[in-house]
């Protein structure tokens, strides 16, 4: 699971540094750009929706912090 994590955040980044590189160097940004931003929502509301699937079917468990 935290493979999984960690491998969805790191997809986050990349797609917010590919909207960042379009946005500042391409000449048809705003296409790229949108689609390089639409996918990281769509993969931001997936792991939200893993991560409370997870821990409803007792997968995960979340822990005290203090």
């Amino acid at each position: 699971m935290k493979l999984l994590v960690a491998l969805v955040l790191l997809a986050v980044m990349i797609s917010l540094g590919s909207a960042l590189f379009s946005m500042t160097s391409s000449e048809d940004r705003s296409v790229r750009m949108l689609r390089a931003l639409t996918i990281r929502v769509a993969l931001s509301v997936g792991l939200v929706v893993v991560l409370v699937v997870s821990w409803k079917l007792g997968f995960i468990e979340p822990h005290s912090g203090g």
